[in-house]
């Protein structure tokens, strides 16, 4: 069975390969097709593309945006980008300057903590765009914390001494955004962090009339169960189905490109029934 992965991220974002490495790894796995869908950010997507071309795989491109609900984030992935996506990058270039300033808070929390870094220190850990996990590295080389995951729970995540939100869009002003640039837009991972179900399933139909396209049913935290509720909102909702590991590299060091954590599998015909759909509607493939 020819097998897929359309969610991934390198470098460019919070992953730890560059974009030509990640697609060596996609080509070394046996997959035949794999979408680079850094946060906030296309910077990767070019090389990820030349990558591809050289080793015959197919590479499509795409970003993840994370948006802000009553409950939390919620992210939303754009496949089938366009080159030109001005009113994207438009946008993802105002997220970018507000994350800067919130890294340079939260090492001023941590400063006052007194955890002695700095914020030179944390962009040298990065090749891309710097956020938590580069300052989570910093922490860990300086044995102030144990590893990444005491990083968090100590510092840096919701409930830790020094964490500051990030501004983010609204869930329906993303997929507008996506959608306009006529990519396929998908609901990401939406089992993940365990929002009512109720709510969520209203938030599906909600999105569904501002151009979301698809859910993603497979993914690496994803028990059967949730697969399953993924796709009863997709058929409910007429929406398209994606599936991706969510690959990070050795930032999420359990989690292999096409498989997850072992028992994750997409195969080819779910890439093939989104082109369909894209075809139907006019969009380029």
């Amino acid at each position: 069975m020819k097998l897929i992965d359309l969610h991934t991220h390198t470098l460019a974002s919070d992953g730890t390969d560059s974009p030509s490495a990640l697609v060596e790894k996609a080509h070394a796995a046996g997959l035949v097709a794999v979408a680079v869908t850094d946060h906030d950010t296309v910077a990767g997507l070019d090389e990820a593309e030349e990558a591809g071309r050289d080793l015959g795989i197919r590479v499509i491109r795409g970003c993840e945006l994370s948006t802000h609900t009553e409950y939390g984030e919620v992210h939303i992935l754009g496949l089938w980008l366009p080159r030109d996506a001005s009113p994207l990058e438009d946008q993802l270039g105002y997220l970018r300057r507000k994350r800067c300033e919130r890294n340079r808070g939260i090492v001023e929390k941590l400063r006052a903590l007194g955890l002695d870094i700095s914020l030179e220190e944390v962009r040298a850990t990065a090749a891309g765009s710097v956020g938590r996990p580069h300052i989570a590295a910093v922490l860990v080389a300086k044995g102030y914390v144990r590893d990444v995951g005491q990083a968090f729970r100590d510092y840096l995540g919701f409930y830790g001494k020094a964490y500051l939100p990030k501004e983010v869009l609204e869930p329906d002003v993303a997929v507008q955004l996506l959608a306009g640039l006529g990519a396929t837009v998908s609901l990401a991972h939406p089992l993940l962090q365990k929002y009512p179900v109720p709510w969520l399933e209203g938030l599906v139909e909600k999105l569904s009339g501002y151009g979301l396209t698809a859910i993603e049913a497979w993914h690496s935290e994803h028990s059967d169960a949730d697969t399953r509720l993924c796709v009863e909102w997709a058929r409910r909702f007429g929406l398209g189905l994606s599936g991706g590991s969510d690959y990070h590299g050795a930032n999420k060091p359990g989690i292999r490109l096409g498989v997850g954590r072992g028992g994750l599998r997409v195969p080819l015909d779910v890439l093939e029934k989104l082109e369909a759909r894209r075809r139907a509607h006019g969009l380029p493939c």
